[in-house]
């Protein structure tokens, strides 16, 4: 099995830990923007969804940029961008079919790249700070379960979206922070 990193120089945890801050900030913010649409398909609202999987694209090229200068691979972040990349496609043609479809897409898509990130934090260990990620992985996994059921119910709402990314932008706190302990000694 390939790891995503080979080698534990200074370089790699100090570049994620800089991009699970970038990351938990971006969470947060679209969290409360799409909150702040009401949960509606207004154009502020598809904006949005498209907005988020194009983010992870951005932010999975920028890791496997740090992984790949550190001398390591990184299989379980280009499948993210695979997946995260059909994710924008599959939420614009949800998108004009109402709530559930969102819901629908956005499931399968949590459960595929929570199963990417659980196998990248898995395979990243050594650095520090990826428990949290590894758990944000399996979380992820179950939250997409429960998109895709949502939408099958009368309470499909938008709204369940931005909780979820919220909880997962903490886990990138948390990741950051544990990082920043590791690389200080503590």
């Amino acid at each position: 099995m390939d790891t995503l990193v080979s080698s534990t120089s200074v370089a790699a945890p100090v570049a994620l830990r800089k991009l699970y801050f970038l990351r938990f900030a971006f969470a947060a913010a679209w969290a409360a923007l799409l909150f702040a649409t009401g949960g509606t398909l207004g154009p502020a609202a598809v904006t949005l969804l498209l907005v988020y999987p194009l983010f992870d694209v951005a932010a999975a090229v920028v890791d496997i940029r740090s992984a790949e200068a550190d001398g390591g691979g990184a299989p379980a972040l280009r499948v993210n961008v695979a997946i995260s990349s059909l994710a924008v496609v599959g939420l614009a043609v949800a998108a004009a079919s109402g709530v559930p479809a969102v819901l629908r897409v956005w499931g399968v898509w949590a459960i595929v790249s929570g199963i990417a990130q659980l196998v990248a934090g898995a395979t990243r260990r050594k650095l520090g700070g990826q428990w949290s990620m590894i758990v944000s992985g399996a979380v992820s996994t179950v939250a997409g379960a429960s998109f895709f059921a949502q939408a099958g119910g009368d309470d499909a709402a938008l709204t369940s979206l931005a909780g979820y990314a919220f909880l997962g932008g903490v886990f990138f706190l948390v990741s950051a922070l544990r990082l920043n302990r590791a690389r200080n000694g503590a």
